[in-house]
Parts: structure tokens; C-alpha cells; sequence
């Protein structure tokens, strides 16, 4: 936990969702708590459904958010906060001295298999 808070410190969540405008005004939303409540949500309790990760946002939060509130939040400019936040991740963590001359060059490699993965 302590290695992501400080790869994420709430300075850095709060600034770059300002800027991609997934927070429109200063108010009820915690950014920081709403990402920690999409990271980690799922394993406090069993289920996986939005209704559990706001049930995680509001027991973290200062400030409750009704269904509402939080399922209007969940647009593609949160999608795209939390791609470049899964970026940002994997630049900071990613070794460049490990990483032999000739593979630098590949940043993005698909990999296909035939797993069929069912969702419920």
C-alpha cells in the first residue's frame, strides 16, 4: 500500500483529474478515495458491482455519495483518468536499465490466446 501511495500520492490524482475534467467543481468528490475505492474495493467485500465500490468509496470517504452521485461519475473521462493513471504506473515501475537495447523499442505487445473468460 504504501509503495502505490507514494507512486499516487492524492496531490497527483486530484491535479491530473482536474485537468482531464473528470472533476468538474471542488465539492463532494474525494478523488482520492474514488480511485482507492476502484483499486481496492473489490477486496473488501465479495462482490464486484457498483454498488460495492461505492459502499467502499462511501466507508473510506469523508463525504457520503448517493447512487446517483456516483454512478453520474462513471464517464469516459474517468475511463481515461484511470488508463493514464495505469500508464503512469507501469512507466514509474518499468526497470529501463533491465530492458535490453533491442526490445525498447516495443512499448505495447498483444498477446493472443483462446481463453474464454464468463462473466456474470
Amino acid at each position: 500500500m504504501r509503495r502505490l501511495t507514494t507512486l499516487f500520492p492524492s496531490d497527483l490524482l486530484e491535479e491530473h483529474a482536474e485537468e482531464l475534467g473528470v472533476v468538474e467543481r471542488d465539492g463532494k468528490l474525494q478523488m482520492p478515495a474514488f480511485v482507492w475505492s476502484f483499486v481496492f474495493g473489490s477486496r473488501l467485500r465479495r462482490s464486484r458491482t457498483l454498488a460495492g465500490f461505492r459502499w467502499s468509496y462511501n466507508s473510506t470517504a469523508d463525504k457520503t455519495l448517493f447512487p446517483g452521485g456516483f454512478y453520474q461519475r462513471l464517464t469516459p473521462a474517468l475511463a481515461e483518468y484511470l488508463c493514464d493513471l495505469v500508464e503512469h504506473g507501469l512507466d514509474e515501475v518499468a526497470v529501463p536499465d533491465t530492458v535490453d537495447a533491442d526490445l525498447s523499442q516495443f512499448r505495447d505487445v498483444m498477446v493472443a490466446d483462446g481463453t474464454i473468460l464468463r462473466l456474470h
